[in-house]
């Protein structure tokens, strides 16, 4: 008897019923799923801490994920309220510099050294002159428009940061969700990887756990470390605003520009302040504070994942420039995986001459149990 023809309206419109279900799902949980990738990277990345926390607890895993809970609210919800808070204590400052500004007059003259620049000196000497003819209220009208523009960006980032106030919040009720059954969910993601791809499907969910881990001690500490001793630089200095500078200056350190861009113009300002001694101080402390990560941080990835720092930094800005924040563990995690897998199918193709042999394929074995 011949095989009955296949079915394909019945696996077409199965395939689409779960695709629909598919995108339905992810439809319904998108405003989670940022905060679920943050908590996710997080509480792989500091797996091992609570493992410690826990056997230093008696052994209670509530009492540790309160424990790491409450370090995340303090890492995460309590700098950004600060930071805003800051912000507004200030605003009163904000305005009167704001004021002194406009009341500000230049010389009708340049200084000679700005005349003497190469390339740019003359046209530097040529703003400065239409600057003097026009006075300080032509330039109020000419820069009028880009302070609506500069108002309305203003208001934008105020709802914006109470949209990302409301988003670690939420990655923290998620983070200490995941600490308290986080070997159940493990297991669950190794059954599926191995369901997939069998002991090389596994494989690349330990390397995933590997790169988060890397990156968060290469990118993340180093960066909480380079922004922590340049905020105690500024504060010695005397410099204000010191708490807001320092969430400023983590901010650049994740994205990679470093602390140079606050603490250049802070130096400077010391400087013309007077205080020539602390000027030096917070000169020496940048250089420090900037060449310390060309130490640390190599170090600290490679104690968490063995793979190539270019691969590594190349992932962190692409992702950075791609997915935004959450991007510095994306990027570094989505090329670690591919090029793993690269790498495994090159050396799993026909050896080179003089090569090692490959290894005789493994008889497949049972899923891992939860």
């Amino acid at each position: 008897m011949p095989p009955s023809p296949p079915d394909l309206p019945r696996a077409t419109l199965g395939v689409l019923f779960i695709a629909t279900l598919i995108v339905g799902s992810l439809w319904i949980l998108r405003p989670f799923l940022g905060p679920g990738i943050w908590a996710a990277m997080l509480v792989v990345s500091t797996w091992p801490l609570l493992l410690r926390v826990q056997r230093r607890l008696w052994n209670r895993r509530w009492l540790a994920v309160t424990v790491m809970t409450l370090l995340l609210v303090l890492l995460l919800v309590l700098p950004l309220t600060l930071a805003v808070g800051a912000l507004v204590s200030h605003i009163d400052q904000i305005g009167e510099g704001v004021r002194a500004l406009t009341d500000w007059r230049p010389p009708p003259r340049p200084p000679a050294w700005l005349a003497g620049l190469p390339f740019i000196g003359p046209q530097l000497t040529r703003a400065w002159a239409e600057a003097v003819s026009m006075g300080v209220g032509g330039l109020v009208a000419m820069l009028t428009p880009y302070a609506g523009n500069a108002t309305r960006w203003l208001l934008t980032e105020v709802g914006g940061v109470g949209r990302l106030l409301l988003q670690f919040l939420v990655t923290t009720v998620l983070a200490a969700v995941m600490y308290a059954v986080g070997e159940r969910w493990a297991a669950a993601l190794r059954r599926f990887a191995w369901r997939l791809g069998g002991d090389q499907g596994e494989a690349v969910v330990e390397l995933a756990g590997q790169a988060i881990r890397g990156v968060a001690l290469g990118v993340g500490l180093t960066a909480l470390l380079q922004a922590l001793l340049a905020g105690v630089g500024l504060g010695l200095a005397g410099v204000p605003l010191a708490g807001l500078l320092t969430m400023l200056m983590f901010m650049l350190c994740i994205a990679q520009l470093g602390a140079l861009p606050v603490l250049l113009p802070a130096t400077a300002w010391v400087f013309w302040q007077g205080h020539t001694g602390w000027g030096v101080f917070l000169l020496v402390w940048s250089l420090v504070v900037t060449t310390m990560d060309n130490v640390v941080r190599p170090v600290l990835i490679r104690l968490g994942a063995d793979l190539p720092l270019l691969l590594i930094f190349t992932g962190v800005v692409g992702g950075l420039l791609a997915f935004g924040l959450v991007g510095i563990f994306i990027g570094p995690v989505v090329l670690a995986v591919a090029y793993t897998l690269l790498d495994a199918w090159a050396r799993q193709g026909t050896a080179l001459p003089g090569a090692t042999p490959a290894l005789p394929p493994q008889p497949p074995r049972e899923p891992p149990a939860a």
